[in-house]
Protein backbone atom coordinates (compact mmCIF):
# COMPACT_ATOMS: atom_id res chain seq x y z
CA UNK A 1 0.00 0.00 0.00
CA UNK A 2 2.61 2.79 0.87
CA UNK A 3 4.55 1.69 -2.08
CA UNK A 4 1.08 2.35 -4.31
CA UNK A 5 1.37 5.90 -2.56
CA UNK A 6 5.91 6.72 -2.62
CA UNK A 7 5.41 5.83 -6.84
CA UNK A 8 1.83 8.10 -7.33
CA UNK A 9 4.24 10.41 -5.74
CA UNK A 10 6.67 10.56 -7.82
CA UNK A 11 4.86 9.86 -11.04
CA UNK A 12 3.28 13.04 -10.28
CA UNK A 13 6.72 14.84 -9.25
CA UNK A 14 8.25 13.33 -12.73
CA UNK A 15 5.05 14.77 -14.90
CA UNK A 16 5.38 18.26 -13.31
CA UNK A 17 9.29 18.42 -14.23
CA UNK A 18 8.61 17.29 -17.59
CA UNK A 19 5.46 19.89 -18.05
CA UNK A 20 7.84 22.86 -16.64
CA UNK A 21 10.78 21.81 -18.65
CA UNK A 22 9.06 21.44 -21.78
CA UNK A 23 7.25 25.02 -21.00
CA UNK A 24 10.78 25.95 -20.33
CA UNK A 25 11.99 24.99 -23.80
CA UNK A 26 8.96 26.58 -25.53
CA UNK A 27 9.70 29.47 -24.50
CA UNK A 28 13.72 29.22 -25.42
CA UNK A 29 12.70 27.91 -28.68
CA UNK A 30 12.30 31.06 -30.37
CA UNK A 31 15.67 32.43 -29.35
CA UNK A 32 17.93 29.07 -29.24
CA UNK A 33 20.65 28.23 -31.37
CA UNK A 34 19.40 26.28 -34.66
CA UNK A 35 21.26 23.47 -33.90
CA UNK A 36 20.13 22.93 -30.60
CA UNK A 37 16.76 23.38 -31.98
CA UNK A 38 17.04 20.36 -34.37
CA UNK A 39 17.87 18.33 -31.92
CA UNK A 40 15.44 19.80 -29.26
CA UNK A 41 12.64 19.13 -32.65
CA UNK A 42 13.89 15.49 -32.63
CA UNK A 43 12.90 15.11 -28.83
CA UNK A 44 9.66 16.76 -29.15
CA UNK A 45 8.73 14.49 -31.77
CA UNK A 46 9.60 11.09 -30.11
CA UNK A 47 7.77 12.42 -27.16
CA UNK A 48 4.62 13.46 -29.26
CA UNK A 49 4.41 9.99 -30.74
CA UNK A 50 3.81 8.15 -27.67
CA UNK A 51 1.85 10.84 -25.78
CA UNK A 52 -0.72 10.77 -29.11
CA UNK A 53 -0.74 6.69 -28.63
CA UNK A 54 -1.77 6.90 -25.60
CA UNK A 55 -4.18 9.73 -26.21
CA UNK A 56 -5.41 7.50 -29.06
CA UNK A 57 -5.86 4.82 -27.19
CA UNK A 58 -7.90 6.23 -24.22
CA UNK A 59 -9.67 7.93 -26.61
CA UNK A 60 -11.00 4.75 -28.19
CA UNK A 61 -11.03 2.94 -25.09
CA UNK A 62 -12.96 5.79 -22.85
CA UNK A 63 -15.20 6.79 -25.64
CA UNK A 64 -19.35 5.69 -24.50
CA UNK A 65 -20.30 3.28 -25.11
CA UNK A 66 -17.19 1.37 -23.54
CA UNK A 67 -16.10 -1.43 -25.40
CA UNK A 68 -17.11 -5.00 -24.02
CA UNK A 69 -20.73 -3.17 -22.78
CA UNK A 70 -23.73 -5.53 -23.99
CA UNK A 71 -26.54 -2.79 -22.78
CA UNK A 72 -29.27 -4.10 -24.20
CA UNK A 73 -33.09 -2.61 -24.13
CA UNK A 74 -35.08 -6.20 -23.59
CA UNK A 75 -38.27 -6.28 -24.93
CA UNK A 76 -41.44 -6.99 -22.88
CA UNK A 77 -41.91 -10.77 -22.63
CA UNK A 78 -38.79 -11.94 -24.03
CA UNK A 79 -37.13 -15.73 -22.84
CA UNK A 80 -33.62 -14.88 -25.16
CA UNK A 81 -31.77 -11.45 -26.33
CA UNK A 82 -28.45 -11.13 -28.10
CA UNK A 83 -26.27 -8.69 -29.87
CA UNK A 84 -23.67 -10.25 -32.45
CA UNK A 85 -19.97 -9.40 -31.81
CA UNK A 86 -19.98 -7.45 -34.96
CA UNK A 87 -21.55 -4.90 -32.86
CA UNK A 88 -20.72 -5.98 -29.86
CA UNK A 89 -16.69 -5.88 -29.47
CA UNK A 90 -13.25 -5.16 -31.89
CA UNK A 91 -12.86 -7.34 -34.64
CA UNK A 92 -9.70 -9.00 -35.80
CA UNK A 93 -9.95 -6.90 -38.98
CA UNK A 94 -11.68 -3.49 -39.48
CA UNK A 95 -11.93 -2.75 -42.65
CA UNK A 96 -12.04 -4.29 -45.99
CA UNK A 97 -12.21 -3.12 -49.73
CA UNK A 98 -13.51 -4.31 -53.02
CA UNK A 99 -15.32 -6.63 -50.66
CA UNK A 100 -15.33 -10.14 -52.70
CA UNK A 101 -18.69 -12.18 -51.98
CA UNK A 102 -18.74 -14.83 -49.25
CA UNK A 103 -16.08 -12.63 -47.26
CA UNK A 104 -16.25 -13.33 -43.64
CA UNK A 105 -16.07 -9.90 -41.82
CA UNK A 106 -15.69 -11.54 -38.66
CA UNK A 107 -17.06 -14.96 -37.18
CA UNK A 108 -20.87 -15.16 -37.54
CA UNK A 109 -20.91 -12.45 -40.21
CA UNK A 110 -20.24 -12.62 -44.16
CA UNK A 111 -20.97 -10.61 -46.76
CA UNK A 112 -22.15 -11.91 -50.00
CA UNK A 113 -22.94 -10.12 -53.69
CA UNK A 114 -22.87 -11.08 -57.44
CA UNK A 115 -20.72 -8.27 -58.79
CA UNK A 116 -18.32 -8.87 -61.56
CA UNK A 117 -16.08 -5.79 -60.28
CA UNK A 118 -16.37 -5.08 -56.39
CA UNK A 119 -16.49 -1.32 -55.59
CA UNK A 120 -17.42 -2.29 -52.13
CA UNK A 121 -15.71 -1.59 -48.72
CA UNK A 122 -16.69 -2.46 -45.21
CA UNK A 123 -15.84 -0.93 -42.18
CA UNK A 124 -15.90 -1.65 -38.75
CA UNK A 125 -16.91 1.79 -36.69
CA UNK A 126 -16.37 3.30 -33.00
CA UNK A 127 -19.66 4.29 -31.86
CA UNK A 128 -20.03 7.36 -29.82
CA UNK A 129 -23.46 9.56 -29.54
CA UNK A 130 -24.90 9.43 -26.53
CA UNK A 131 -28.01 7.56 -27.84
CA UNK A 132 -26.10 4.67 -28.61
CA UNK A 133 -25.57 1.17 -26.90
CA UNK A 134 -23.68 -1.20 -29.22
CA UNK A 135 -19.88 0.09 -28.81
CA UNK A 136 -19.55 -0.69 -32.24
CA UNK A 137 -21.58 -0.21 -35.68
CA UNK A 138 -20.84 -1.61 -39.50
CA UNK A 139 -20.39 0.69 -42.18
CA UNK A 140 -20.75 -0.27 -45.60
CA UNK A 141 -19.80 2.20 -48.98
CA UNK A 142 -21.25 1.36 -52.18
CA UNK A 143 -19.56 2.78 -55.39
CA UNK A 144 -20.39 1.13 -58.57
CA UNK A 145 -22.85 -1.56 -58.01
CA UNK A 146 -22.74 -4.41 -61.10
CA UNK A 147 -24.47 -6.84 -59.43
CA UNK A 148 -28.20 -7.64 -58.98
CA UNK A 149 -27.97 -8.43 -54.90
CA UNK A 150 -26.39 -7.71 -51.71
CA UNK A 151 -26.73 -9.03 -48.32
CA UNK A 152 -25.01 -9.39 -44.61
CA UNK A 153 -25.64 -12.64 -43.18
CA UNK A 154 -25.53 -12.97 -39.67
CA UNK A 155 -25.34 -16.56 -37.99
CA UNK A 156 -27.44 -16.46 -34.89
CA UNK A 157 -26.38 -18.40 -32.19
CA UNK A 158 -27.23 -22.25 -30.61
CA UNK A 159 -28.85 -20.66 -28.10
CA UNK A 160 -31.20 -19.19 -30.42
CA UNK A 161 -32.60 -22.60 -30.98
CA UNK A 162 -32.79 -24.00 -27.86
CA UNK A 163 -36.76 -24.55 -27.11
CA UNK A 164 -37.53 -22.98 -29.83
CA UNK A 165 -41.46 -23.59 -30.62
CA UNK A 166 -44.01 -22.58 -32.80
CA UNK A 167 -45.15 -20.46 -30.97
CA UNK A 168 -42.02 -18.14 -30.67
CA UNK A 169 -42.06 -14.84 -32.33
CA UNK A 170 -38.53 -13.84 -33.39
CA UNK A 171 -37.62 -10.08 -33.31
CA UNK A 172 -35.06 -8.08 -35.02
CA UNK A 173 -34.30 -4.55 -33.83
CA UNK A 174 -32.06 -2.10 -35.78
CA UNK A 175 -30.74 1.21 -35.98
CA UNK A 176 -29.92 2.66 -39.43
CA UNK A 177 -28.40 5.41 -41.39
CA UNK A 178 -28.01 5.99 -44.97
CA UNK A 179 -27.30 8.69 -47.06
CA UNK A 180 -30.15 8.39 -49.19
CA UNK A 181 -32.94 5.98 -48.90
CA UNK A 182 -33.24 2.44 -50.20
CA UNK A 183 -35.16 -0.67 -49.40
CA UNK A 184 -33.70 -3.41 -47.00
CA UNK A 185 -34.96 -6.35 -45.98
CA UNK A 186 -34.52 -9.34 -43.50
CA UNK A 187 -34.92 -12.84 -44.12
CA UNK A 188 -35.25 -15.22 -41.47
CA UNK A 189 -33.48 -18.89 -41.81
CA UNK A 190 -34.88 -21.52 -40.31
CA UNK A 191 -32.69 -24.85 -40.79
CA UNK A 192 -34.92 -28.18 -39.73
CA UNK A 193 -33.58 -31.19 -41.08
CA UNK A 194 -33.11 -31.54 -44.50
CA UNK A 195 -35.06 -28.34 -45.49
CA UNK A 196 -34.62 -24.29 -44.91
CA UNK A 197 -38.20 -22.24 -44.25
CA UNK A 198 -37.64 -18.70 -45.14
CA UNK A 199 -39.59 -15.59 -43.93
CA UNK A 200 -39.60 -12.12 -44.82
CA UNK A 201 -39.85 -8.92 -43.52
CA UNK A 202 -39.00 -5.77 -45.08
CA UNK A 203 -37.37 -2.95 -42.73
CA UNK A 204 -39.85 -0.06 -42.24
CA UNK A 205 -37.17 2.93 -42.64
CA UNK A 206 -39.34 5.47 -41.97
CA UNK A 207 -37.49 6.07 -38.72
CA UNK A 208 -33.73 5.54 -37.28
CA UNK A 209 -34.55 2.64 -34.98
CA UNK A 210 -36.43 0.07 -36.90
CA UNK A 211 -37.84 -3.06 -35.96
CA UNK A 212 -39.67 -6.36 -37.50
CA UNK A 213 -41.12 -9.21 -36.27
CA UNK A 214 -41.14 -13.08 -37.38
CA UNK A 215 -43.85 -15.48 -36.73
CA UNK A 216 -43.01 -18.88 -36.81
CA UNK A 217 -46.63 -20.37 -36.38
CA UNK A 218 -46.98 -19.36 -40.14
CA UNK A 219 -43.81 -21.25 -41.12
CA UNK A 220 -44.07 -25.25 -41.49
CA UNK A 221 -40.89 -25.32 -39.07
CA UNK A 222 -40.21 -28.82 -37.26
CA UNK A 223 -39.57 -28.33 -33.44
CA UNK A 224 -37.70 -31.28 -33.09
CA UNK A 225 -35.26 -30.86 -35.94
CA UNK A 226 -34.52 -26.97 -35.66
CA UNK A 227 -30.52 -27.04 -36.00
CA UNK A 228 -29.59 -23.29 -37.10
CA UNK A 229 -31.03 -19.86 -37.52
CA UNK A 230 -29.43 -17.10 -39.63
CA UNK A 231 -30.79 -13.69 -40.62
CA UNK A 232 -29.75 -12.12 -44.36
CA UNK A 233 -29.85 -8.56 -44.24
CA UNK A 234 -30.63 -7.82 -48.01
CA UNK A 235 -29.60 -3.90 -49.67
CA UNK A 236 -32.02 -3.25 -52.53
CA UNK A 237 -30.14 -0.58 -55.14
CA UNK A 238 -27.50 -0.08 -52.94
CA UNK A 239 -25.12 1.86 -55.83
CA UNK A 240 -23.80 5.09 -54.48
CA UNK A 241 -24.76 5.13 -50.93
CA UNK A 242 -23.04 4.80 -47.51
CA UNK A 243 -25.21 2.68 -45.26
CA UNK A 244 -24.51 2.17 -41.20
CA UNK A 245 -25.75 -0.17 -38.87
CA UNK A 246 -25.19 1.36 -35.94
CA UNK A 247 -26.79 -1.15 -34.06
CA UNK A 248 -28.03 -4.84 -35.16
CA UNK A 249 -30.15 -6.74 -31.74
CA UNK A 250 -32.30 -10.13 -32.41
CA UNK A 251 -34.86 -11.72 -29.26
CA UNK A 252 -37.58 -13.83 -29.34
CA UNK A 253 -40.94 -14.28 -26.91
CA UNK A 254 -43.00 -16.73 -26.90
CA UNK A 255 -47.12 -15.91 -28.01
CA UNK A 256 -49.17 -14.99 -25.22
CA UNK A 257 -51.82 -17.97 -24.97
CA UNK A 258 -55.47 -16.73 -25.75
Amino acid sequence: MAGNKIDSYLDRLVQRRFLRRWERWAELSESMGLERLRDLRTRARMARRQLDRVIHVAEHRLALPVIGSNALKRPIGSDWIWRPDLWKGQIPVPGFSSVISRQQICDGATVFHDCRRSELTVRQIRNAREADLAPFGLRMDVFRFDGSFLSLVVDLPPEAVQGLKLRHIIRLDAIVEMEKPLEIFARLNIKHGPNVEQVVRELPLNEEEVMVEFDLAYTKMNEKRVEKLWIDLIFEGPEMNQIILRDVTLSRRPRADL
